[in-house]
């Protein structure tokens, strides 16, 4: 498994997160259409699903973990970032193995990729400060 594959998987999953927290459907169900509607091709699919999966499970406890550091309630932020923030802090606290700076990086280059102009300041600062709650320097 290369970096670039778990690389795919984020990029997916923030897509496929981002359906789940507009549309309601079940993580099962975008999963099952993601993999028959997309390349993937590089993808690591066992990294995919997990986060597709593990993310809704744990919403509740990502949402407590970003809101003391969100200038509004999550449900403000714009779907893509919070898809990206969600996916994020879910890494810094369920993948402790995965480095903070791996993850924070990762999530800025999605945010450059999907969200605003300066989305990915946003995203860096709200995971930064989660990052150093959640970890030791």
């Amino acid at each position: 498994m290369t970096d670039g594959s778990r690389h795919l998987a984020r990029k997916t999953a923030v897509q496929a997160l981002y359906q789940w927290d507009l549309t309601e459907q079940a993580p099962k169900d975008i999963e099952k259409n993601f993999v028959n509607d997309h390349d993937f091709g590089g993808v690591d699919m066992a990294y995919f699903r997990h986060l597709v999966e593990s993310v809704p499970l744990y919403q509740r406890e990502i949402d407590s973990r970003l809101a003391p550091h969100l200038d509004r309630d999550i449900e403000r932020v714009d779907p893509v970032e919070r898809a990206i923030l969600r996916l994020g802090a879910y890494e810094l606290e369920y993948e402790p193995t995965i480095p903070a700076s791996v993850v924070i990086d990762e999530a800025v280059e999605l945010s450059k990729m999907f969200s605003a102009e300066h989305g990915f300041r946003f995203v860096n600062g709200v995971l930064d400060k989660v990052a150093s709650e959640l970890r030791d320097a």
